[in-house]
């Protein structure tokens, strides 16, 4: 029976489509995709974690998605491949293909602006003047597209997204619902007891293949544009601040929290919660782990880490008391030194 996307698919296709090696029978038929230890016929499993090696011996998966160490581990037919995690993905692609299921511009959108035969346009969206939209982009019901926007073509807006006015996004855009491009800068000055708002005059741009989750903000710049480089994916709830640049293929997980004016290098990942200050600078490839703070540069790559260790509450408070003591402990250590020192030298 067909699975997910509603057909099936063989394996000697699969692998004509994507790459890697068919061992055993190119002909099985393929509708869905599934974990070894749920899958059935029908089903085709991968392997990318060793620790789940042993579930080949028991999945009910009509074929498998291997790496070569594990070829032999696996009797049924399989499709060999360097990294079976990014296969898996694109094979789920594959059997799951994005379907819209509207066409043209719905007639309670507002549009001032020219649209693409092959755009797609849903009810109660709202496009500014000037606005440029690609072939083939897609917009859900509710979203606000600012004057002077630029949207790359095969873009992609799922319900309730905003984007400022002349905001740049590149092709290939994915933004889910609840997103928010080029929101103010917080950005005020004081002036005795008040705060005056300071004009946030730069734009947001964004390269091509970046994904950014629900409820994103991304803020324009305050004189100087914000700047998401390509392919970077960013969680659900991440915040990017005025003057921000990050750079391409940056993945940032959810509740992820960038100050004004910080730069991120390529490929940096940032775990869940991590928060950067602002004015820093972050080489490229560095690692932040989940619920780190980070209050000063980064110039070689690595992984960082400034988590205090889970404990019983008893135990933190403790620990914490003797964290808090320790800049005058290391005044006395220096002191006991100093005395040694002078006592050696007399001796």
């Amino acid at each position: 029976m067909p699975g997910q996307s509603g057909e099936f698919i063989t394996l000697a296709d699969i692998a004509a489509r994507l790459g890697g090696d068919v061992l055993g029978d190119g002909q099985t038929r393929i509708a869905r995709i599934a974990a070894l230890a749920a899958a059935r016929a029908g089903d085709i499993a991968f392997l990318s974690n060793r620790k789940y090696r042993s579930q080949l011996e028991t999945t009910g998966a009509s074929a498998v998605i291997l790496p070569a160490e594990a070829a032999e581990a696996f009797n049924g037919p399989r499709i060999i491949t360097t990294n079976p995690y990014a296969y898996y993905a694109r094979v789920a692609t594959l059997l799951n293909p994005l379907r819209i299921n509207f066409s043209g511009v719905h007639p309670s959108a507002v549009v001032d602006s020219p649209v693409p035969a092959s755009a797609a346009i849903g009810p109660q969206v709202c496009i500014g003047r000037n606005v440029t939209l690609g072939e083939n982009v897609v917009i859900h019901a509710g979203c606000v597209i600012g004057d002077d926007v630029t949207l790359g073509e095969g873009s992609l807006l799922h319900p309730n997204v905003t984007i400022y006015h002349a905001c740049i996004v590149g092709k290939r855009a994915i933004f889910h619902a609840g997103a928010v491009i080029g929101s103010d800068g917080f950005g005020f000055a004081p002036d005795g007891a008040d705060w005056v708002k300071i004009p946030q005059l730069g734009r947001v741009i964004v390269g091509d293949d970046v994904e950014i989750g629900a409820n994103t903000a991304v803020d324009r710049g305050t004189l100087e544009d914000t700047v998401i480089g390509d392919g970077c994916k960013f969680d659900n709830q991440v915040h990017i601040a005025h003057n921000c640049r990050i750079g391409a293929r940056t993945v940032l997980a959810g509740c992820t929290g960038i100050a004004g004016s910080t730069t991120l290098g390529e490929h940096c990942i940032v775990g869940g919660a991590g928060m950067i200050s602002g004015h820093l600078n972050l080489v490229g490839g560095t690692t932040i782990s989940g619920g780190s703070l980070v209050m000063k540069s980064i110039h070689q790559p690595g992984v960082y880490t400034s988590v205090f260790p889970l404990d019983t509450h008893e135990e933190w408070i403790r620990n914490a008391s003797h964290i808090r003591r320790l800049s005058k402990l290391a005044d006395r250590v220096a002191e006991l030194e100093k005395k040694l020192r002078k006592q050696d030298v007399e001796a």
